[in-house]
């Protein structure tokens, strides 16, 4: 693309298309402050890499306690939240941010196991923190499915 990423396309590689071009323009106009406005664009795209991450971490945190916590009170709320973060991962996707997200789904996986097993340890629920397996059992497409859950009778290990 030689004017790069479009901004209604993706965000994300749109940010990080133009901190780049900033850099490399010409010093015509020595008022511009080309590198804290080309950094300041940059971390606007890396807040959106940062909530996509961190939506990823929420759903995978929660479906694991779906799967392997006995508990059933608290269900409905980690059903309820894996809601409202597969929504604002919907709204903060794109194809970038998804090539991100699934390269760093081991370290994700990673996150979201280690708070589902404080959750779990918390109420006592030690024998399911030592269910947990140690790989993503979930594909970054269940991750982000509306209405998909696993099944807890059926551990996907």
């Amino acid at each position: 693309m030689p004017d790069g990423p479009r901004y209604d396309d993706d965000y994300y590689a749109w940010t990080q298309y133009q901190a780049s071009v900033l850099r490399t323009m010409r010093r015509a106009d020595n008022r511009l402050d080309r590198e804290r406005v080309a950094e300041e664009i940059e971390d606007l795209g890396k807040s959106e890499r940062d909530t996509v991450r961190s939506q990823v971490r929420r759903i995978i945190e929660h479906l694991l306690k779906l799967e392997y916590s006995p508990a059933v009170d608290p269900r409905f709320d980690w059903i309820a939240s894996i809601v409202e973060a597969r929504q604002a991962l919907s709204d903060k996707i794109t194809a970038s941010l998804q090539r991100d997200a699934e390269a760093m789904l081991p370290r994700l996986y990673a996150d979201g196991r280690e708070l589902a097993q404080i959750g779990l340890h918390k109420f006592g629920e030690n024998a399911a923190t030592e269910n947990l397996p140690g790989v993503c059992p979930y594909t970054f497409e269940q991750i982000r499915q509306r209405g998909w859950y696993p099944d807890p009778t059926k551990p996907s290990n």
